[in-house]
């Protein structure tokens, strides 16, 4: 039944960020799962992580800096326009191409509408709260993580917001 847990929550996370069409945002071409295997595939992305950027050594000119994370805003204010939040917002999920910051890895991206956990009452009653996120789950990278998100709370756009901040 796990599997099919997993199964199921991904199929709804392929499917929220299949519609964010934008220009700092990576697409997502399909998705599937083989067996037990989940995927997703995106175009490669010509050119360098941010990651990669900032280990170079070489500063990132402040004009330049201030492009990369406006393109990134820009991905962020659509995708929540859209009721998704990325939840893991961090230089390697940023590449730079052609003179553009892109977002990618929107994997892990969780619609705000559905993001709280199923609740079951005391008399065995359940009703739906949200999706299949175990309560107190946490994705992302802890070094980018707000606090609430870190503390298992939802995640909405102020995580995303507070990763930006920490990039």
């Amino acid at each position: 039944q796990a599997g099919e847990l997993f199964a199921d929550r991904f199929a709804r996370e392929v499917k929220f960020a299949a519609r964010l069409h934008q220009e700092n945002i990576v697409p997502l071409l399909t998705a599937g799962v083989v067996g037990d295997k989940a995927y997703y595939v995106a175009p490669f992305v010509e050119g360098q992580s941010l990651r990669s950027r900032l280990a170079s050594g070489n500063a990132i000119p402040v004009d330049e800096a201030m492009r990369i994370l406006r393109d990134v805003a820009r991905a962020l204010a659509y995708a929540h326009d859209q009721g998704v939040v990325h939840r893991d917002i961090r230089p390697e999920n940023i590449r730079l191409s052609s003179g553009a910051a892109v977002v990618t890895d929107f994997g892990v991206a969780k619609a705000m509408s559905a993001s709280r956990t199923m609740e079951i009452s005391i008399d065995g009653s359940s009703g739906l709260a949200g999706t299949l996120t175990s309560a107190g789950s946490t994705i992302g990278r802890p070094a980018y993580m707000s606090p609430e998100q870190a503390a298992g709370s939802v995640a909405d756009p102020r995580s995303d917001l507070y990763a930006w901040g920490v990039v």
